[in-house]
């Protein structure tokens, strides 16, 4: 897997921190980037932590499951792309975003700095069974997701909420058909 295929990974993965990050950018008079910057630290920390220990997860049980580990990546990806998507049509748009939300809690920062990573901890564990070299993988997704939600508060605060659901739509997508690519590669109907 390239450093594109990576990269549109974490692009996909980083869609529901992008989603929160535009909420709090929502309820901020005037953007505080420093909030900002806290924000996308908390995010991108942990969108890049969760696919290592995937991986580490994955790599423990590799040995048991290498027959079938393009048909585990691809159910993996298409479910957190398919979750995605679903949320995006059937969620509230607004449902994230609250009065005071230029506050910053950092506990509740915590929790939705996990709650938003854990779909990248399934694709940390397909990537082991893809043998991906995990340090650049999760360092590619954990600047992406930073850099996508500092644009999310700054969105957010100057936009409204136009764009959250067509970022979690796109990011669905990117998700089920870079599961299909893999699914397809390692049956060997499409080479790439």
């Amino acid at each position: 897997m390239g450093l594109i295929e990576i990269f549109l990974i974490g692009v996909g993965l980083s869609m529901d921190a992008f989603a929160v990050s535009v909420c709090k950018g929502l309820g901020m008079h005037r953007v505080n980037y420093g909030h900002a910057l806290v924000i996308a630290l908390f995010f991108g920390v942990f969108q890049g932590l969760m696919p290592v220990i995937g991986w580490a997860l994955g790599s423990t049980f590799a040995v048991y499951v290498t027959a079938v580990d393009h048909w585990i990546a691809f159910v993996l990806l298409a479910a957190v792309g398919g979750k995605m998507l679903w949320d995006a049509f059937h969620d509230e748009p607004d449902e994230c975003c609250e009065e005071g939300a230029d506050k910053l809690d950092l506990r509740e920062l915590f929790m939705l700095a996990i709650a938003t990573s854990i779909d990248a901890l399934a694709v940390g564990i397909s990537f082991s069974f893809l043998q991906i070299d995990i340090v650049r993988a999760a360092f590619v997704i954990g600047i992406t997701t930073f850099c996508l939600s500092i644009i999310g508060v700054v969105v957010g605060n100057r936009f409204g909420a136009r764009f959250e659901r067509t970022a979690q739509v796109i990011g669905g997508a990117v998700l089920v058909v870079i599961g299909l690519k893999i699914l397809l590669e390692h049956l060997g109907i499409i080479a790439f």
